[in-house]
């Protein structure tokens, strides 16, 4: 998909790489960055897959949650460079965090659909995964008082095995899914899937936003946050979602959790060594790199920037 056509032009009459984005806040100045979707997974840190082996569902209840007082450093975080970002929430945190919801909506932020527990796409079939969008959906919209358009599957659980879940989220009301992920990976991914936007053939409405990745050479490598965004240099994020900007003429989709920017979170203990590295490592460093993010680049909800995508000859069906 190219949107050099929507892009307003210079005064010599060349593109402009401001408007790179489509919708109501890629409209920016000729000369400036891009604007890019910034986005939250609120989930707490004993709800992430790599400790599915390791902390029991059945005992979520009994644990200290310190997903509230995460969200609103990221609130605050967001507020002090006018970030307006979207959160998708599970609904079992909203469910006992309401009022964290309402600080989400009341910042102007996008409310989203993260499933309502947690559970991969993977593990339910039609039935089970349209009843926990539905209950989500319909939870989210209660408590935050808007309408939820869109949805990320848990650990980026929709792939070439389990599209039907698209078209149940086009017939649940979702708008548009940010759940394929184009890389190879060992828990998730679909590497022969578009790098960007794009309507899948088994929907007629729904938009897919997969998460933000980087061409080099035949390969794409991941750069839209989360894990990657810890475990490598700051400089290699900032060079991949620049080269993604101005060669690709693309928006980037950025992502990570509450319990990333939480060094003091409790220690799981009988851990192998690679589910350590994923979850520990550079806790301590997120905080300080989004700070450099914000000021790097220029960022909004997901739903601004492309939903005005849905419809348009410009998106690649597939």
């Amino acid at each position: 998909m190219t949107l050099a056509a929507d892009a307003p032009s210079r005064r010599d009459g060349s593109t402009a790489d401001a408007a790179i984005a489509v919708g109501p806040d890629a409209q920016a100045i000729p000369g400036s960055n891009p604007v890019n979707a910034m986005s939250v997974d609120v989930e707490d840190y004993f709800q992430v897959s790599a400790f599915e082996g390791h902390i029991r569902r059945e005992d979520w209840e009994r644990l200290p949650r310190r997903v509230e007082g995460n969200v609103d450093r990221i609130l605050a975080l967001f507020d002090a460079y006018r970030i307006k970002a979207t959160f998708f929430t599970l609904g079992w945190i909203a469910e006992r965090h309401p009022m964290m919801v309402r600080r989400i909506v009341d910042g102007g932020h996008e409310l989203a659909s993260h499933g309502f527990a947690h559970v991969r796409v993977t593990e339910l079939d039609e039935y089970q995964f349209r009843a926990d969008v539905t209950r989500t959906k319909s939870l989210l919209e209660d408590i935050g008082g808007q309408e939820v358009l869109g949805y990320r599957a848990p650990s980026y659980s929709i792939g070439a095995d389990n599209l039907w879940a698209l078209r149940v989220l086009e017939e649940t009301g979702h708008r548009y899914s940010s759940s394929i992920y184009p890389i190879r990976h060992d828990l998730y991914g679909m590497p022969e899937a578009p790098r960007f936007c794009f309507r899948p053939r088994v929907c007629d409405r729904l938009l897919e936003v997969p998460v933000t990745t980087v061409a080099y050479g035949e390969r794409k490598f991941p750069c839209g946050g989360g894990g990657y965004f810890r475990l490598f240099p700051y400089a290699y994020s900032r060079w991949a979602l620049r080269r993604v900007n101005r060669r690709d003429r693309q928006s980037a989709v950025f992502y990570f959790h509450p319990w990333e920017i939480d060094p003091a979170q409790p220690m799981q203990r009988n851990l192998g060594l690679k589910t350590r590295v994923r979850h520990y490592l550079n806790l301590g460093r997120m905080e300080p790199r989004l700070h450099r993010l914000a000021r790097d680049f220029l960022w909004s909800r997901m739903d601004r920037l492309f939903l005005s995508l849905q419809g348009s000859s410009g998106v690649d069906v597939y």
